[in-house]
């Protein structure tokens, strides 16, 4: 691609099968998104996505396609939380995400989460259209801030939009809005006592007993008063729909990775087992 075409804070990746195994075929990106690949080839391809100076500042607007070719599996995360800093000039940062799946393919789509600092905006939109018989699990979530130096929902302004096709059929829209605006975000009746929220979405017919799986362990849960760490669970169309609030981040992302534990089967390792 010639380097004038290619806009500031864009990249792709394509995986496809070549010799039985996934294998990137292309892969770019433009300051101040990084990709890196440190498994291009085997029987899952690995992709961490990055940022020079470790977040976005001001204005920072980063847009990413994604071609997961037929009967391929692609794991993809971040290096760190994705850091939105803070914003004297109210200028808004953002993050665009464009997925195709191919036939039986599986793309497990798992950054560390958001930390949007005091003062920043941030809004994120993502699509990922499956082909039949494509999985994906998503995961998307975002905490308070820097809650160790007391900095809670400090943000000017956050938002994200998720959207799943199956062939031409939009089967979910998942929409999160929260701005200081509709009144103070620490609230006892907005985010209250906790700093971290989450989102995890199974889909796809391959991944159908893992969702049901999900849906039975969560509905067998008591109840409890005040709760540190509260779950979720609901059917969607085509797979099932996790979500996660928890005082502390920690908990959450355990609770992600114990809900995720049928991945390293399919990717042939465990990606978190080296970094959490």
């Amino acid at each position: 691609m010639n380097g004038a075409e290619i806009r500031k804070g864009s990249g792709h990746l394509g995986v496809e099968i070549i010799s039985g195994q996934s294998a990137v075929t292309s892969s770019w990106a433009s300051s101040p998104l990084k990709i890196l690949v440190p498994r291009p080839r085997g029987p899952s391809v690995w992709a961490y996505f990055s940022s020079f100076g470790g977040g976005l500042v001001a204005g920072d607007e980063t847009s990413v396609t994604l071609d997961i070719g037929e009967q391929s599996r692609c794991f993809i995360s971040t290096q760190a939380s994705t850091k939105v800093y803070r914003n004297p000039e109210s200028r808004p940062c953002g993050h665009q995400l464009a997925a195709r799946l191919g036939t039986n393919s599986l793309l497990v789509y798992a950054p560390d989460p958001v930390q949007a600092f005091a003062g920043s905006s941030y809004a994120q939109r993502q699509m990922f259209h499956l082909a039949p018989g494509g999985g994906l699990v998503l995961v998307d979530w975002l905490c308070s801030g820097r809650a160790a130096r007391g900095e809670r929902w400090a943000f000017h302004r956050f938002q994200s939009r998720n959207e799943i096709f199956v062939g031409e059929e939009r089967v979910l829209l998942d929409s999160l809005l929260l701005d200081p605006a509709d009144g103070p975000l620490d609230s006892p009746h907005r985010m209250g006592r906790f700093n971290c929220l989450a989102l995890v979405l199974i889909i796809g017919d391959s991944l159908r007993d893992a969702g049901a799986r999900a849906l039975d362990d969560i509905a067998a849960r008591p109840i409890t008063r005040a709760a540190p760490l509260i779950c979720s669970a609901s059917p969607v169309s085509h797979g099932t729909l996790l979500r996660f609030a928890g005082e502390r981040v920690e908990d959450v992302g355990g609770e992600i990775h114990r809900q995720l534990a049928f991945l390293p089967a399919l990717l042939h390792d465990d990606p978190w087992s080296r970094k959490w």
